[in-house]
This record gives C-alpha cells, structure tokens and sequence, in this order.
C-alpha cells in the first residue's frame, strides 16, 4: 500500500509560484516511483497573503501547515511590500511560521557540487570538496529577545534595543540536533560564538561542553563568530557540522552558501521537536525577474529532497531527486544564474521538463 502523505505548499511571492510548481512536478513523478502518495494543499503567506489577506500569515494558513505531514515553502517578499510596518512585512509570516510551528532548529547544507566548483568565487583548490552543515538555532537569540524595539529618551533621542538571550534548555534542544546531524556526517562538530565578551556566548558554550558528554563519538570544537567567518572563506574544508545561535547562524549559513558559487542552488530545513517540519530553497523571491521564466527552479527541488529525506523519512526518494539534479547538471544544463560558456541555457519550465525526464529513466 501507498504511503500517504499531506503536503502543504507555500508559494508565496515573485518567482515563488514558477518554482513550486517544478518541484511539485517533480514530487508526484517521484512519488509515483516508490509507491508514495502525495495530497497537496496551497495556502498564502508573505506578500501574497498581505495582499488578499490583509496580514502575512493567515490564521488559516498556520492551521493547514500544523495538520500537514510537511510544509513547502518557495519565497516571500518584494520591493512592493518593503514599506509597510515589521509586523505587516512578508517577513514577519515567516517569522510567525517558525514561532508557530515551534521550528527552532535550522539545517542549511552548503555542499559543492563538482560541476559547479568554477562558478565558486574563490578557487577551486579552496572549494573543491566542500560540504558543511550549519545548524541554526532559530526561534531564541537576538531576533525574539526582550526587551525590544525604538525607544525615545528624555532628550528625545530614539535608542534601538535588542536583547541577546538563551536559556539553557533551548541550548540543549540545538546542541542535541547538531550533535546527531554531525553523527550522520563526518563527526565533526564546531560550536560558534563569542564567548569571550558576551555572557549569553559563555553559557552557551559551557552547555554545548556539557553536552558533548553525552556523544563521546562526535570530536567538538569551539570557535569565535569573527574567527569562523574568515575561516569560512579562507579554508572551508575545515569544517564539518557547524552549530550557532541565530543572529549568527543567519550570517554564518549565507557566507557558506556562496562558498558553492550560487545561492540559488541551495535547500534548507526548518525542524522542530515534533510536527511538520517547513522546506524552503535559502534565495529571496526575485521579483526582478517574476513571470519571465527565468528562475532557477534547482533549490527548490533539492528543498523538496531535503523533505523527504528529513521530513517523510524517504531516503532513496530523496536520493533519486538528488540524483536527478546532479544528472542535469552533468549535462551542462544551466538557468541563467549558472550559466557558463558552452552550456545550455534553459528556462525555469524547461529546466522543469528536462528533471522530470530525467528522473522517469532512473
């Protein structure tokens, strides 16, 4: 019998309806090869939901993502939402999903892919072989602490304030996350923080040392934020599984994602204790070049692999979609964004055929 599965689909904004709808395509072409049954439902967030609802997530919306088995997500935002208030921005529907979802841990591989090392900014002997793993801590941190906001003084002068905070017990939960992602890896794993002048970093470190008490098998390494960004760029290799607070992680996981020549190329998960986890390509919604079939559809195909594969426990669906995408680019098959001489230019929608006839043959 079919496993069944129901799959909540986030489109969004910009190129986010060209690329979900390739990465469905691909989903039921995959589903059909290892006997899976996908039920999607669609619901607004980000801009969209701003414009048809009034607010960027929908109550509805939380709803259907909480009664589904996983969550996909494409993009959210534009310049045509940028001056409304924070808590009417598309952003903050993202925001509220992951409170909402209670979606503390953030998975954001930054592998490079052999046929995509000279698209890489820096040179292929220090990329070459790259594949690292950041855990994100994601709903603590600067971002959710108080106090905060814009305050006026006596004198009438604003003071901006955000306030740093983790309590041990959301140390622990990210810290056992990337302590068991780092055992599914090389067992390597590099805590991130700055400890050596904030408080909130020296119990943060003092926990994740504790911890690693209990995985004898996983060699753990501490490293300054400011240290671990040039790290990044001047020897990435060294790295395994990294984990860090949010603030950090936001900046730590998009510095490595350019180690691998595109950002538009790279998946991530969004997990928490129990419940659907949300997959969401890491790049923005694009809306520059919106409706012009120019989108690279990749990651987010590669974030519906991620699904599978962290979400529905469906590791050989996983691998074939993995497969397929390495298969096309193999080809020389490129989308503008990564496209080099020589190679064939496809659109977003042929991009979309040629992965699922690619993937009808394995």
């Amino acid at each position: 019998m079919a496993q069944q599965y129901r799959i909540t689909l986030l489109p969004g904004d910009g190129i986010g309806p060209e690329i979900m709808t390739v990465a469905v395509e691909v989903l039921k072409v995959v589903g059909k090869k290892f006997d899976l049954q996908f039920e999607f439902q669609e619901a607004l967030i980000g801009g969209a939901a701003i414009d048809e609802a009034g607010e960027p997530l929908p109550s509805t919306t939380l709803d259907m993502c909480r009664n589904s088995d996983a969550v996909l997500l494409a993009a959210i935002g534009g310049y045509k939402w940028d001056s409304l208030p924070s808590n009417l921005r598309p952003e903050a529907g993202l925001l509220g999903l992951r409170a909402g979802l209670e979606l503390f841990a953030n998975l954001r591989p930054a592998k490079i892919l052999p046929e995509l090392i000279d698209s890489s900014t820096l040179k292929r002997e220090i990329v070459e072989g790259v594949d690292i793993m950041v855990v994100r801590e994601l709903t603590g941190g600067i971002y959710f602490g108080k106090p905060k906001g814009i305050f006026s003084s006596e004198t009438n002068e604003k003071r901006g304030i955000n306030t740093m905070v983790y309590a041990e017990s959301e140390i622990e939960r990210i810290g056992k996350v990337a302590f068991e992602a780092a055992r599914k890896r090389q067992s390597r794993l590099c805590s991130v923080d700055k400890a050596n002048v904030l408080e909130v970093s020296q119990v943060w470190r003092n926990r994740i040392t504790d911890l690693a008490n209990d995985y004898p098998d996983v060699e753990l390494s501490h490293m300054y934020v400011d240290n671990a960004a040039m790290q990044l760029v001047r020897a990435p290799k060294q790295f395994d599984t990294i984990v860090t607070g949010n603030l950090f992680g936001d900046i730590l996981s998009d510095a490595a994602a350019m180690l691998t020549g595109s950002i538009g190329m790279l998946p991530s998960a969004s997990l928490g204790a129990s419940g659907p986890g949300v997959f969401e390509p890491v790049h923005g919604s694009a809306p520059d070049i919106a409706g012009q079939d120019k989108a690279n559809p990749l990651a987010q195909v590669l974030s519906a692999a991620m699904m599978l594969r962290y979400g529905l426990n469906q590791p050989q669906a996983a691998d074939a979609v993995e497969n397929t995408v390495s298969s096309i680019l193999q080809q020389d098959m490129r989308t503008g964004d990564i496209m080099s001489p020589g190679m064939k230019l496809l659109g977003c929608s042929a991009m979309g055929e040629v992965l699922i006839e690619t993937l009808e043959k394995l």
